[in-house]
């Protein structure tokens, strides 16, 4: 019988829990201002864990918490073996998460279209009456 939740998924939930406070604590770097840890993705061996972010901002500033991350890795890998009991902590490796932004820009192209659609084809209702 397979396991719902697999170690590494279990240990992924538990480095987010943790990075999340972590940061939000004890990053003093000013490049890594308000953002959210949307996942994280560790391997089989426990040996790297991909952290996905989000950020507000423009590209300059997706660029800017990027490099603050990367470069507190040392410190988060180390506080995350201090608070965790695990023999080895995974490598932490930082990309940025753009699903939300792909997802919004479907949305508006989804609408665009529909009101489009609406536009050209005034007489047709999607409210029509069976009766």
């Amino acid at each position: 019988m397979p396991k719902d939740f697999s170690r590494s998924q279990r240990v992924g939930d538990q480095i987010q829990r943790e990075l999340a406070e972590l940061i939000r604590e004890q990053v003093k770097d000013p490049r890594v201002g308000m953002l959210t840890l949307s996942g994280v993705e560790v391997s089989r061996d426990l040996a790297h864990a991909k952290v996905f972010f989000t950020v507000l901002g423009d590209q300059d500033a997706i660029e800017g918490t990027t490099q603050g991350l990367r470069q507190a890795a040392g410190f988060l890998r180390r506080e995350l073996g201090r608070r965790m009991r695990i023999r080895t902590v995974p490598e932490l490796h930082f990309h940025y998460d753009d699903t939300q932004a792909k997802g919004a820009r479907l949305s508006a192209l989804i609408d665009e279209a529909v009101a489009s659609d609406r536009a050209r084809h005034p007489d047709a209702s999607d409210d029509k009456d069976p009766q």
